[in-house]
């Protein structure tokens, strides 16, 4: 008896969660599209063989490897800082416009959040791993989240053209 309450209680509890969607979701869902991920190493090759003066295949690997340990971090990362958005300031900005959670501030909010999450963690990476000059609150950083503004643009930008359907 106390499995078979134990499990309603879980079934309850998954599907009131299950309606909770947040821009942060949707977006992250449009970075593991292929077609994302392909024009951000591209885009993103690009910026690592000129800011670094590297050999185009050492650049792409760089790049590649970056966006993999973003990628996987990304995972956790960018839906947990959507729901800390929600929370605060999110909410006080629903309340003070009167809007719900998909408005313009919340996605540009997600945008900025999600770019500055990618750039720190693939800056660690080039730093790190491939021992690259890169450092934060420099000229490299602020290139670099131009190069990530671009391919998360991307993925933030088809959600508009063709939305997610659920």
């Amino acid at each position: 008896m106390k499995k078979l309450i134990a499990c309603l209680l879980l079934i309850i509890s998954f599907s009131a969660y299950a309606n909770m969607v947040w821009p942060a979701v949707y977006l992250e869902a449009r970075l593991f599209s292929w077609w994302a991920i392909s024009a951000g190493l591209v885009i993103e090759s690009i910026f690592v063989l000129k800011l670094f003066n590297l050999p185009a295949i050492k650049a792409f690997i760089a790049t590649f490897c970056a966006n993999f340990v973003s990628a996987v971090a990304g995972i956790i990362l960018i839906p947990l800082s959507g729901i800390a958005w929600e929370i605060f300031p999110g909410s006080i900005f629903n309340e003070l416009f009167n809007m719900g959670t998909f408005n313009p501030i919340t996605w540009s909010a997600t945008f900025i959040i999600a770019c500055m999450i990618n750039v720190a963690i693939e800056g660690g990476v080039y730093q790190k791993l491939f021992k690259l000059p890169f450092k934060y609150k420099s000229k490299t950083f602020f290139w670099f989240l131009i190069a990530n503004a671009f391919s998360v643009g991307v993925a933030l930008i088809s959600v508009f053209i063709n939305p997610l359907k659920l």
